[in-house]
Parts: structure tokens; C-alpha cells; sequence
């Protein structure tokens, strides 16, 4: 039997992923970050010790060999009828007390919110809500915001309709 040698951190993440996720890949150590979580999974799949289920990426048997350790037996389930759900993608998750949803209610009421208002709700600096603004609510949700200035007044945004 040959043995695969693992970088130390494809060893943290894979040894993680056994020990704590059920064989789940949901950890990576603190110094990988961005990029570099990328590589190191591209790394793992490329050396087929990680594989696809569903939408999530698990150990493949290859690397549990390279952990030295036997890969945990899949008892089939019970039932009769066909399972669909691992075809469609998971919804994803938003929670309904995060600071994201309460900008975003705080930026749907009419009245709209200035950046003041939002940084005393959530405890964020002005460049934080600015960020957020830019990034996660037009980049990754999509949300068209509009802003206007009163005359000698703060700048007050709204998500568009």
C-alpha cells in the first residue's frame, strides 16, 4: 500500500472533516484564507482525496487511506422512494436577527436609514456600512440601492423597487 503525503494543513482539513464534520469538509485553519482555500481544495481534488456529494465536498475513500484510517461504512436508507434533493441546490440560509437583515429592513421602510442610523443599530464604522453596501448587498444580493441628499441634510438610502 502506498502512503499519500499530505501537507500539513491538507492533514489539519481532512483529520478536521473526520473527526468533527462527519466527513464533511467545514474547516480550514486560520491562516488559510481567500485564495488559498481554494488551492488547497483544488490540491485535494486533484488527488481525488476529496470528492462532490450534493453540494457538499467530503472525504473520498482516498483520503481516509491517506489518513491511515478505514472509511466509515454508508448504510442505504430504508425507504423506497427515490431521493431528489441531492440534485437541487440548497436554499441558502439567511437568519432573520443578523445585522445584514436588520440593515436591510432598516433600508426597505420608507423613511429609508443614513449611515449614522445603521451604525448605531449594528455598531459598525461608516466604511463598514459602505463596504457592505457595495459588496454584499449589490454584488452578492443583487439589491439596487438608491440615495438622495436633503438640502444641508444627511444622505439618506433606500433599496429601490
Amino acid at each position: 500500500m502506498t502512503t499519500t503525503n499530505l501537507t500539513p494543513a491538507q492533514h489539519a482539513i481532512l483529520a478536521y472533516a473526520r473527526e468533527n464534520a462527519g466527513g464533511r469538509i467545514t474547516w480550514f485553519p486560520d491562516h488559510i484564507k481567500g485564495g488559498a482555500r481554494a488551492k488547497v481544495l483544488e490540491g485535494l481534488r486533484a488527488r481525488a482525496l476529496i470528492e462532490q456529494a450534493g453540494v457538499d465536498l467530503v472525504i473520498a475513500p482516498a483520503g481516509y487511506a491517506a489518513l491511515g484510517v478505514k472509511p466509515p461504512k454508508v448504510e442505504a436508507p430504508v425507504t423506497d422512494t427515490p431521493d431528489t434533493t441531492a440534485a437541487e441546490p440548497a436554499p441558502r440560509r439567511t437568519r432573520d436577527n443578523s445585522k445584514q437583515a436588520q440593515v436591510i429592513a432598516m433600508l426597505k421602510r420608507p423613511e429609508g436609514a443614513t449611515i449614522a442610523q445603521i451604525c448605531e443599530v449594528t455598531g459598525w464604522q461608516q466604511h463598514t456600512v459602505r463596504g457592505t453596501f457595495a459588496g454584499a448587498f449589490k454584488k452578492k444580493l443583487g439589491l439596487a440601492l438608491a440615495s438622495e441628499k436633503a438640502q444641508g441634510g444627511q444622505r439618506i438610502y433606500r433599496i429601490a423597487a
